[in-house]
């Protein structure tokens, strides 16, 4: 891709003449890279559309409102700022001239580069139906999070006041469309929020009386986990009250609902959870990618015919050494950013093994609620409260910064306690429910 008009000053503890990593996205796999190349004598440029790094893993409890959103994101600039070789920037990326090794941001400007990273994330997938999005949004960012928690909300509000049955049961149904683990943790929590913290709240309405309805296309909940899991979560989460259907998929949502095999079911708050698809890395580079939009990536993790270019985390279609897809997790985009710095520094160094990326599996992990959650490292599998107080130590250990992992744990001891979920605010945007539909992300982040 060609057309840059203007380039973007040098950083001014950049050195002329030094090589020039430039990283797109400061997600889990942005960061890792960012962070194994800073001190090694290299100019580092992390571009992002958001001036924030995002623990995507909690966003739920954002949406659910058990937690702010300050306590899941930190500043990108805070990060880096005793780094002098890496240089922040906020913009959004158009596309990639390959052939000049510039980097194209939306203002025309661009980034000169002798090794690229491209670490953008991925994105809401609605398999053709786009139209979905302004009644089914999804959970990416902390917009998605928040415009959710507003949603919720909401709904219980307008329940509060309105006078019509029919629409006061709609206003009090939720439908969670996918069964993956962000499905679940949703339905979850959503289910929690309004038999346990809501319940004493209101004088109108009955918060128990609340339906939360997961629905799956496949025939099981968490379909990467072991059946015997998959049929606990869904045990669990029905002892909270959520439904759960399996076996259909949704053809039709609107402002009045969805249709679930052929039947109409009348909801007024949609959460899509279904699908995702990569950024435009592909369209950027030119490069072949697979049905969700992923670069194919070598077993370097580069792409084809461009050894300057490294393509990591949920924008790249990587193979492992066992023939196995690299799950898009974020363990293993952090590895993913490990290896590329690593090997960047070693063909500096002139010491390029031309190792393989291997990816080492860490297991995967789910909450359903309160005391609840299941966990699959193999060969050791846990359920119930131990699961549970297994994956609150895992994600406080992986957050950022002392204060965040004390504000997190606090937080955490006081709804377990008590039910309490104190950020329930409702923020920004006019009265009612019903967002513009938010574009998709261009680029130059990890949406």
């Amino acid at each position: 891709m060609t057309g840059a008009t203007s380039s973007t000053a040098p950083g001014k503890d950049q050195v002329r003449g030094r090589h020039r990593v430039v990283v797109v996205g400061a997600g889990f796999g942005g960061l890792e890279a960012v962070q194994g190349l800073a001190g090694g004598g290299i100019d580092i440029t992390v571009v992002d559309r958001r001036n924030h790094h995002l623990f995507q893993p909690l966003l739920y409890q954002v949406a659910g409102a058990s937690l702010s959103p300050s306590d899941i994101a930190w500043p990108i600039r805070s990060l880096f700022r005793k780094h002098r070789d890496v240089r922040t920037l906020l913009g959004e990326v158009e596309g990639v001239d390959t052939d000049g090794r510039h980097v194209i941001l939306e203002d025309g400007s661009t980034l000169p580069y002798d090794t690229l990273v491209i670490a953008t994330g991925s994105r809401h997938s609605y398999f053709g139906h786009d139209r979905w999005e302004p009644f089914a949004p999804g959970l990416k960012s902390l917009e998605d999070a928040t415009t959710i928690r507003r949603r919720i909300l909401l709904a219980f509000e307008e329940a509060e006041r309105e006078a019509d049955s029919a629409r006061r049961a709609a206003l009090q149904t939720f439908i969670i469309i996918g069964g993956g683990p962000t499905g679940v943790e949703l339905a979850g929590t959503i289910a929690e929020l309004a038999h346990l913290t809501l319940v004493r709240d209101f004088r109108s309405i009955d918060p128990n009386a609340t339906r939360v309805l997961l629905i799956e296309a496949g025939q099981r909940l968490l379909p990467v986990f072991p059946e015997d899991l998959s049929a606990y979560t869904r045990r669990a989460l029905e002892k909270l009250g959520v439904e759960v259907l399996l076996g259909a998929p949704v053809t039709e949502c609107s402002a009045n609902g969805v249709v679930l095999d052929g039947k109409p079911i009348r909801a007024e708050t949609i959460l899509w959870a279904a699908g995702v698809q990569a950024s435009p890395a592909a369209r950027w580079l030119n490069a072949e990618a697979d049905r969700a939009g992923r670069v194919i990536v070598g077993p370097d993790l580069t792409v084809p015919g461009h050894p300057d270019i490294f393509v990591i985390g949920d924008t790249a279609a990587a193979t492992g050494v066992d023939g196995k897809p690299v799950p898009g997790l974020a363990p293993a985009a952090k590895q993913a950013g490990q290896y590329v710095a690593r090997l960047i520094r070693q063909r500096l160094q002139g010491t390029d093994t031309a190792a393989p990326f291997r990816y080492r599996h860490q297991g995967n992990l789910a909450t359903i609620g309160r005391s609840l959650a299941v966990v699959d490292m193999g060969r050791f599998k846990l359920r119930g409260a131990l699961a549970w107080w297994m994956w609150k130590l895992i994600h406080i250990y992986f957050l950022i910064g002392a204060q965040n992992r004390l504000s997190v744990a606090l937080s955490w001891m006081w709804t377990h306690g008590i039910g309490y979920r104190g950020s329930r605010l409702i923020t920004h945007g006019n009265f009612g429910r019903q967002d513009a539909a938010k574009k998709p992300g261009k680029g130059g982040h990890s949406p």
